[in-house]
Parts: structure tokens; C-alpha cells; sequence
């Protein structure tokens, strides 16, 4: 990230900071809120970097005008699952390598079965 970048990005977040602060305190302030999010948002995609990125055709330049990405309130994948879940990945390998010899051992058996002479 260059200091340019770096510049922007800390403006950007000084400026949703102030919108955060203008939507608790109500009232007017409150009404200009949602206006200075979506300038902070804006303003976080006039980075250099990005700039150069969209003219060389990096990044997607699809999306919806107007509207704020919020980050969500609360944790979307729910609770995580515990680390013992699943078999033992040493025995699933020894299973699959015993699966793959006597496999292996049938077809060879089977080829005897019918030579091409």
C-alpha cells in the first residue's frame, strides 16, 4: 500500500467515524449520516492503486452505484464445529492404501485370467 493509498484510506475512515458519531447523536446530523458513509466509501475507491488496477482491468467495475457496503452486525457462520470431528486422517490414508493394493492385486489377478497371445 502506498502513502498515497495510506492517505486516503485514513480519510476515509476519519470521515465513517464522523458518520458513525452524526447517526448516534439523531437529528439532523442523523439525517446526514447515510451521505457521509457513502462519501467515505466512495472516497476509499479513489486509491491510486485501485485506480490503476480498474484501468488495467483487475478488478470489477460492475457494481451497483449508490450503494454502501455495511459490514454485517453480528457472526454469520454460526457456532464452530469442535477439532475432533471426522476419522483420524491416518487411518483414512492406511484405508486407502490397503483399498488401492488389493485393487491393484484383482486386476493383475483378473489380467492372468485372460492373456492376449
Amino acid at each position: 500500500m502506498t502513502t498515497a493509498d495510506q492517505t486516503i484510506d485514513r480519510a476515509a475512515e476519519k470521515l465513517r467515524r464522523l458518520a458513525n458519531k452524526a447517526a448516534a447523536e439523531g437529528g439532523i446530523r442523523a439525517k446526514l449520516a447515510q451521505p457521509l458513509a457513502e462519501d467515505a466509501e466512495f472516497l476509499r475507491k479513489l486509491k491510486p492503486s485501485l485506480i490503476r488496477a480498474r484501468a488495467k482491468g483487475e478488478l470489477p467495475t460492475d457494481e451497483v452505484p449508490g450503494r454502501v457496503r455495511v459490514a454485517p452486525t453480528g457472526p454469520q457462520l454460526g457456532k464452530r464445529p469442535d477439532g475432533k470431528s471426522g476419522p483420524n486422517p491416518y487411518l483414512v490414508i492406511g484405508v486407502a492404501f490397503a483399498a488401492g493394493f488389493v485393487l491393484a492385486k484383482w486386476i493383475d489377478w483378473r489380467g492372468h485370467a485372460h492373456p492376449r497371445d
